[in-house]
């Protein structure tokens, strides 16, 4: 049985610290995703940058916690485990549902610590003033709620296939999905960060338009760039999509434009 109780002390993940590094890029997974969805990217991004995958509740070294169903709790979480970790330029990067959670985390934090990631990067996710055109899935019965699953194409077939596995990955998913599909957009001033808004081509999820749309969401710089592949082009066009990154993270760091890092 899972405890009912958080703790954030695990939730930044930095496996390879790099004390030299310039920036720090934290990642967010997508729904049902662990730290481990980042475990490619540690050799394969400047070294000026240090990787710190965001582990949430529920999943690897957090499994035995509860993982969140609402993101405005998730959200203050976070800012809570983060806030020790902001003591020199960071940027955050969120795929799918991560890029909603750290959409939301950069406004909490600018809201209340007056301090900002230096970019946001936005993958696979509608802008969040566009509501979800779809009824919500995360309170399907089983059978009903895997075939939405096998839909999305996010998990491997064999682990959907594995009733064992299935059943420590239902409620982490039900709850992740909760978290999106209650989630309402409030309007707030606009980031001062640039945003970069990545999109699959043959994403059935994710619109160019609303991709596009992010564009409201700064008024700092605002770019996009779509790569081959549906909803998970974050692991097809993995190669790709750390060459795009590689090269933002590489201008930031040489022009070293950054906001103020924020002193614990």
């Amino acid at each position: 049985m899972m405890k009912t109780t958080h703790t954030h002390n695990s939730c930044v993940t930095c496996p390879y610290p790099n004390s030299q590094a310039s920036v720090r890029l934290f990642c967010f997974p997508y729904a049902g995703g662990s730290s481990l969805v980042f475990r490619p990217w540690f050799n394969n991004l400047p070294k000026t940058v240090e990787v710190c995958p965001i582990e949430l509740p529920g999943r690897g070294s957090q499994m035995r916690l509860t993982p969140f169903s609402q993101l405005e709790p998730l959200v203050e979480f976070l800012a809570s485990a983060l806030l020790p970790h902001l003591d020199k330029p960071f940027a955050f990067f969120g795929h799918s549902m991560g890029a909603l959670v750290s959409f939301e985390l950069a406004r909490l934090l600018c809201r209340e610590y007056d301090t900002s990631p230096i970019h946001l990067f936005v993958s696979g996710r509608r802008a969040p003033q566009i509501p979800d055109p779809k009824p919500p899935v995360h309170a399907l019965n089983e059978p009903e709620f895997i075939e939405e699953l096998y839909r999305l194409n996010g998990t491997p077939k064999a682990v959907l296939e594995n009733a064992e596995l299935m059943q420590l990955l239902i409620p982490i998913l039900r709850a992740d999905f909760a978290v999106l599909e209650t989630y309402v957009y409030a309007p707030e001033p606009t980031l001062n960060c640039p945003i970069t808004a990545f999109g699959g081509l043959e994403d059935s999820e994710v619109s160019y338009d609303e991709l596009q749309a992010w564009r409201e969401q700064t008024n700092a710089a605002f770019s996009e760039q779509m790569f081959p592949g549906d909803h998970f082009f974050l692991h097809s066009a993995q190669s790709l999509l750390l060459q795009s990154l590689s090269r933002e993270l590489e201008r930031m760091t040489n022009d070293g434009k950054f906001f103020t890092p924020m002193t614990p």
